[in-house]
């Protein structure tokens, strides 16, 4: 199989970003897929995530500015068949080195390219910084395709907006292949009627782009990073580790249909989540003739529906 390149990219941080990055990587390794990790974030929590030590110069930044060959970057972890290109704080200033070159948009590109090339991987994972600066922009110009994840909450529909925009915005100017191969929804609380409705308003816009598997909130996945460990090693048996088994599996069926580019535009926030409710009726000044004024409210509690 050619080497693919996923970007795990929310400009919105506390997503579940990272954690998705380390923990898909290592669930797609116990799948004896190769995976090479790309650590594009300063705060190195994937780095860390996997077990490795934040090291002074021990980044991609030599391979995006000084023409270091990237494949000698690139480090070994505990986890067989998983592989990274670690990241440190010395990484935050490349965003403004790469500003002033003339091929700001591709240096990533040029950096990685012959790692893509050599076949030695299954995937290049990368784990883009939260923000929409060059280096985020670096990932989607080289990126086949993206995973979104976000919080089950509501104004994290704004972020998912935004990320629709970039990456018509950027396969239409420079990477024609680029599309969202999936919307994850993380940090799912069953117990909640908003993470219920957050679920179905997103499934009811955008369909089949988003992942029937729902990221639960778990102590465990939250404490493994501390560990220095995914949490499939960490606490292999935990619901957290079973929902990113699902999605290593679901992420790989997906890989048998080739992903069209999404063209529908976002809808607004304002259509996508109901009102909130208005702490007191509110009567009309004047009310059409043989037409009920409706109720303003949020629907009725039940059970999410399997995706």
């Amino acid at each position: 199989m050619k080497t693919k390149v996923l970007a795990l990219a929310n400009q919105k941080g506390g997503v579940g970003k990272t954690t998705t990055a380390v923990n898909l990587s290592a669930c797609l390794a116990e799948k004896r897929k190769r995976i090479l990790l790309v650590d594009l974030d300063p705060q190195a929590n994937a780095t860390s995530g996997v077990g490795l030590e934040k090291v002074n110069g021990a980044s991609i930044y030599p391979a995006l500015l000084d023409g270091v060959p990237a494949a000698g970057l690139i480090k070994q972890t505990e986890i067989k068949n998983l592989d990274i290109i670690p990241s440190e704080l010395d990484l935050a200033g490349a965003e403004i080195a790469i500003a002033r070159r003339d091929d700001y948009l591709h240096c990533l590109k040029t950096a990685l390219q012959p790692v893509i090339d050599a076949d030695e991987y299954d995937f290049v994972i990368l784990d883009c910084p939260p923000s929409l600066g060059i280096l985020f922009m670096n990932a989607l110009n080289i990126a086949d395709e993206v995973i979104i994840p976000i919080q089950c909450e509501y104004l994290a529909l704004e972020g998912l907006g935004v990320m629709v925009d970039i990456v018509n915005q950027i396969r239409d100017a420079s990477n024609p292949k680029l599309h969202i191969s999936g919307i994850l929804m993380t940090m799912y609380n069953v117990s909640t009627n908003l993470s219920q409705q957050v679920v179905q308003e997103v499934v009811k816009h955008f369909g089949d782009r988003v992942f029937e598997t729902l990221i639960p909130r778990n102590v465990r996945l939250s404490e493994a990073p501390s560990f220095g460990k995914p949490v499939t090693i960490y606490d292999p048996h935990c619901v957290g580790a079973a929902a990113y088994r699902n999605l290593a599996k679901e992420f790989l069926a997906r890989q048998q249909d080739a992903e069209p580019p999404v063209e529908a535009p976002l809808p607004t926030l304002s259509n996508v989540m109901p009102a909130e409710p208005a702490a007191e009726p509110v009567e009309p000044a004047i009310e059409p003739a043989g037409q009920p004024v409706e109720e303003n409210g949020l629907p009725a509690e039940g059970e999410v529906s399997t995706l």
